[in-house]
């Protein structure tokens, strides 16, 4: 008896591996594929501002890290002792506003010139709901959409679902102002499997039809985007509770491991899959607490991962395992 439904999954036309660029941009999602390719040794950038949810915040934010945006004091708004942007995630506020605008512009020029040589785009879209500022909201342009609420009273937004055309419009302005920017860059796009429950059962299904739909449409029509179905696999496929968090809002971690590797199968060849088993193992032995360190067969064990890890690194000099042997040796 089956008890999951397992469908095919379109392969990436030209295959991810260790020596490419990825960008990684988006919702919570996002940040949980990017922990995985950072501890599998894969060269990323991820979240440059923070987490995103909604189609214009990702957009505007791509366009703003090409244009290579100076923000000023002016850009932002003090709210509960803390200075924020409407751009950002609260990770990029900061006590004074100096602190908060060398964080945003520190990470907007180091996504500029990793974008400009990056190989692939990943963007994981998490709502098509949009809180816009109100002519409550503090230092706000009445209409402009808040990537992030910074916990402000909730008259200070007013909501609405974007349209399948107005998703299309947003995100293909950015795409051709990407293209122009880097001509060889590559994008994957994803539904997240997150299920926005704030907004209602019935809210969020009419969110993630509207993101799916647009995306869909414009896979059909560019030819340098590829679509992985992150979203579909956790609700079409596994379709059980059992696999998200208390919350039910969030995968779990059986879920995530899931779709990692169904991610890994589509996007990854033969050769990639091999490299990152030996980085696997590596990871394990790095990680490993011994009862008794100063015993000899713990020594003989680090010295075990100490020669394997040289030779992988010989092998690869393009990967980094200085932190796994300094504990090895």
């Amino acid at each position: 008896m089956k008890f999951h439904y397992e469908f095919d999954i379109k392969k990436l036309p030209q295959p991810i591996n260790h020596q490419h660029k990825l960008l990684l941009i988006g919702s919570c999602f996002t940040e949980n594929i990017g922990d995985k390719l950072k501890k599998h040794k894969f060269n990323i950038l991820e979240n440059p501002n923070g987490i995103l949810f909604n189609p214009v915040s990702v957009s505007e934010a791509i366009i703003n890290i090409i244009e290579e945006k100076k923000y000023t004091a002016e850009d932002l708004f003090q709210h509960n002792e803390t200075w924020h942007s409407w751009q950002h995630h609260s990770r990029y506020s900061g006590i004074t506003d100096e602190d908060a605008l060398q964080k945003i512009n520190s990470s907007i020029q180091r996504a500029h010139n990793y974008l400009k040589k990056a190989d692939y785009l990943l963007i994981t879209l998490g709502s098509s709901w949009v809180y816009t500022l109100t002519d409550k909201a503090a230092n706000a342009t009445v209409g402009t959409v808040a990537a992030n609420n910074h916990k402000a009273p909730a008259d200070w937004f007013s909501r609405k679902l974007m349209r399948v055309d107005q998703v299309m419009v947003v995100l293909g302005t950015m795409l051709d102002k990407l293209g122009a920017f880097n001509k060889n860059i590559k994008i994957i796009f994803t539904i997240s499997p997150v299920r926005h429950l704030r907004e209602g059962v019935i809210d969020n299904n009419r969110s993630k039809a509207v993101l799916i739909q647009a995306v869909h449409e414009l896979n059909e029509r560019l030819e340098k985007l590829y679509y992985f179905p992150a979203y579909e696999l956790v609700i079409d496929d596994l379709r059980d509770y059992r696999f998200y968090a208390e919350d039910l809002v969030h995968p779990n971690y059986h879920a995530t491991e899931y779709v990692w590797n169904k991610f890994i199968d589509a996007c990854m060849n033969d050769e990639t899959k091999n490299l990152m088993k030996q980085i696997a193992e590596i990871n394990l032995a790095f990680i490993h607490k011994a009862f008794n360190p100063n015993t000899a067969q713990h020594k003989k064990f680090l010295h075990s991962f100490a020669e394997k890890t040289k030779a992988l690194q010989e092998q690869f000099p393009f990967l980094n395992f200085g932190e796994e042997l300094r504990y090895f040796l």
